[in-house]
Order: C-alpha cells, then sequence, then structure tokens
C-alpha cells in the first residue's frame, strides 16, 4: 500500500504524515473561511472531517490536494480534454452553503467522484440519505472504492445517465450538480420537494454561475448565485457551444443555442475601422458587469482571440479568456479598459466595429452606466426556470433564454 510521502498523497498516511495532513485541512478550512466561501460551522465541520486527499490520485502534492483553489484532474478523455476532476474547495463549500443542507435530508448528488458526497454525508447525519450518480463506470467504480477506504459506505453511488435523475430513491430534498449544466431536464426539478432546493453550474450565454434555486410549482426561482468553473456534463446532457470564425482559428465569437451570425459581414467589420469610447465606470467587479451584459442584451456572443491576433491590433485584449460582447448585424462591440491617470484604478471602455459601430458602442457604454449606477451593489439578477411549454404571457419580465427542456427569464429588479 502507498504512504503519505513529503510532497505527496497516498491512501495510508500513518504516523507524522497524518498529522500533516490535518494541519493541511485545518489551514484549507481557515483559507475557505477567510475567503468568504465557508460561513457556516456546520459546512467547516464537514471539511475538516472528511480526508479530501482519499479522493486525490495517488501521488498528488498534498499541497495541491487541500489548495483551496486548486482543481485536480482525475480523468480525460481520448483528445486529452478533462471530463471529472476533483473540484475547487472553495466552489464545493460555495455550493453546500447554498444548499443549506440539514440533519436527515435525501440529497441526490450529480457527477460522481466522492469527495463531495462524504461532505453531503457529513451534513445529513446518518439519519439523512445521500445518493450520487455518474455515467462513466471508472468513475463509479473509483469513487465506490474511496468512499469505502474513508468510511462512507452509506452513501449509494449509481450508475446512470443522471439525464434521469434517480426515480427509485426520489424524493429528494436537495439536488447538487457538480457538472456544468446547459439545460435543467424535467426529472431533476419532478424529483424534488416543493420548496426543495437545487445547486448547479448553469451556462447561460457563455457563462457559467452557481445557482441554487428553490422549486415553486412547476418552476424554480434563484435565490443566489456565484461565480464558478466546472466540467461539462456528459451523456443526454451534453452540449457544445458554438464558435463562428472571423480569422481562421485566431478570432472568433461563441454563440450559444439557435443564435444565427452573418458571418461574412461580421469578418468584413473586424478588419474594418472601429469606435473607441469610454464610460467613466470604475472597471472592477467584473463578474458582475459581465453578467448584466449577458444576461440584458439579446444579441451577445463571446468574443475569443488568441494572443498573435491580439499582437497584431484586430482585437483589444479582453479578448484573450472570452469577452462579453453585443452582436447585432455586421457590428460588434465589447468592453476594454485602461488606467485612470493618478490612480491604481482602471475605466471600462468599449469597443465596437462595423458600419453600426457608434449605435452599438452606445448602446454598450449606456448597459454599463446602469450596472454602475443600479447593480453593482445590489441584490443582483432573479433568475427563473419555467416548463419549454410555459407561454411568453406566463414569464414575466426579463430576458428569455430558450433551452430544450426550458424556458429561463433573467430579470434585474
Amino acid at each position: 500500500m502507498n504512504t503519505l510521502r513529503d510532497d505527496a498523497v497516498g491512501r495510508d498516511t500513518p504516523g507524522p504524515a497524518s498529522t500533516r495532513i490535518d494541519v493541511l485541512r485545518a489551514a484549507m478550512v481557515d483559507e475557505l473561511r477567510r475567503m468568504g466561501a465557508i460561513v457556516t460551522e456546520r459546512v467547516a465541520d464537514a471539511v475538516l472531517a472528511v480526508p479530501r486527499h482519499v479522493f486525490a490520485p495517488v501521488g498528488e502534492p498534498a499541497e495541491r490536494v487541500y489548495a483551496p483553489t486548486t482543481a485536480i484532474v482525475t480523468k480525460r478523455n481520448g483528445q486529452g480534454a478533462a471530463i471529472s476532476s476533483l473540484s475547487e474547495a472553495h466552489i464545493q463549500a460555495t455550493m453546500l452553503e447554498q444548499a443549506r443542507i440539514e440533519p436527515g435530508m435525501r440529497v441526490l448528488e450529480i457527477g460522481t467522484g466522492g469527495y463531495n458526497a462524504s461532505l453531503i454525508a457529513e451534513l445529513v447525519g446518518e439519519s439523512g440519505q445521500v445518493t450520487s450518480v455518474d455515467i462513466d463506470s471508472d468513475i463509479v467504480s473509483s469513487a465506490r472504492g474511496c468512499l469505502a477506504e474513508a468510511g462512507y459506505e452509506r452513501v449509494r453511488v449509481v450508475l446512470a445517465d443522471a439525464e434521469h435523475g434517480v426515480p427509485d430513491r426520489a424524493p429528494f430534498d436537495r439536488v447538487i450538480v457538480t457538472a456544468g449544466a446547459w439545460d435543467i431536464p424535467p426529472a431533476w426539478i419532478a424529483q424534488l420537494t416543493d420548496r426543495g432546493r437545487i445547486v448547479l453550474p448553469l451556462r447561460l450565454r457563455g457563462l457559467t454561475r452557481s445557482v441554487a434555486f428553490e422549486r415553486d410549482g412547476d418552476h424554480l426561482v434563484s435565490l443566489s448565485y456565484r461565480l464558478c468553473g466546472f466540467v461539462p456534463m456528459q451523456g443526454a446532457g451534453a452540449h457544445v457551444e458554438r464558435t463562428v470564425p472571423l480569422d481562421g482559428n485566431e478570432v472568433g465569437i461563441r454563440v450559444d443555442g439557435a443564435h444565427e451570425l452573418d458571418t461574412d459581414a461580421l469578418r468584413e467589420s473586424l478588419f474594418g475601422p472601429r469606435v473607441e469610447r469610454w464610460s467613466g465606470v470604475v472597471f472592477d467587479q467584473v463578474d458582475g458587469m459581465d453578467f448584466f451584459v449577458a444576461t440584458t442584451s439579446p444579441g451577445f456572443g463571446l468574443l475569443t482571440a488568441t494572443s498573435a491576433a491580439i499582437k497584431r491590433g484586430l482585437v483589444g485584449p479582453s479578448a484573450i479568456r472570452g469577452v462579453p460582447t453585443i452582436v447585432r448585424g455586421a457590428g460588434f462591440a465589447y468592453r476594454m479598459k485602461r488606467p485612470i491617470e493618478g490612480t491604481d484604478d482602471f475605466e471600462t471602455g468599449v469597443l465596437a466595429h462595423g458600419p453600426n459601430a457608434e449605435d452599438l458602442a452606445r448602446e454598450l457604454v449606456d448597459l454599463l452606466r446602469v450596472w454602475d449606477r443600479d447593480h453593482r451593489h445590489g441584490a443582483g439578477a432573479r433568475i427563473e426556470v419555467h416548463p419549454a411549454a410555459t407561454p411568453a404571457a406566463g414569464l414575466g419580465d426579463g430576458l428569455v433564454v430558450d433551452k430544450i427542456h426550458t424556458r429561463i427569464v433573467i430579470s434585474w429588479p
């Protein structure tokens, strides 16, 4: 059997190594508190109780395993893309806080690995029930073994496509999804108790947020949302976003759903004149700013570019990671920043391309100012999830994003 070396984790941690692991785990909890990921004693106690290293690949450095913001890939597909991971501890803790799990609850975890299910088991206690489902037989087998080794045999791990939930273990008081979800299948809502909560990394217009929803009859209403990132869903719930190329593989616009773009016109605009405008809005809280733009503008995509394209001056530096972009007709506009003289701050600006560049730049600048004035310090968006057959009259005000199973309405009260 492997033993814990000075710099790596194994499956057996006797003596001084075990003490060292305890120190690392306690330090991780302290840091998660400082970050605001852990806010309750119950979640802190759960994270302190579960040996995270048991669920990491053998030989993984202990400092990485217990680093709050490090995700560890546990399986890749044939193309080298990560399809399973030991998620970042701060995201797991955040989602557990969002879920508000109480002793005796019945909880379904979608996407397994073992560690998060162990944390849930600590929270529900001996009187509760934890079910974890995954489509991958290797991951299921590994999770079962790790759970047994860590002492959490009471967690039931099911091999199945999570699209259908686990009906023979329903109903559930809580559903926690640990893979990026583009849509919410009807089974997840149907198997949730009324006023039960589902917490999931929801993909909306190219951006992912961990959203805590409460069930209200046939629909869901958001309670909170947080920035997050997860490996994508597999099986029937898998979804691939399209990237429309504007300059080979150098520059493109990633679009969600059925949004069709005038590729030839946009490509011509990329190489044509552009308009630069400044908003007077301080460039910070960018995640909130981007989410507001993404969920208020009808024509939307994510502009992406390589470092080579940015060096050539085709687009601004903000496109390197994908920047929220208003797209309309032959034009597009996206945010950028510049230093504010005499301070450490930056100002948010807009760069727009195309024959309608002036209009798009003005529109995006106005959106940035509205966010700054009305929502920078506000409660955020309200997100509702309704069945796909819901008529427009039953949706209320807000931007409607149509998926396969649902109609999602985002409003900013």
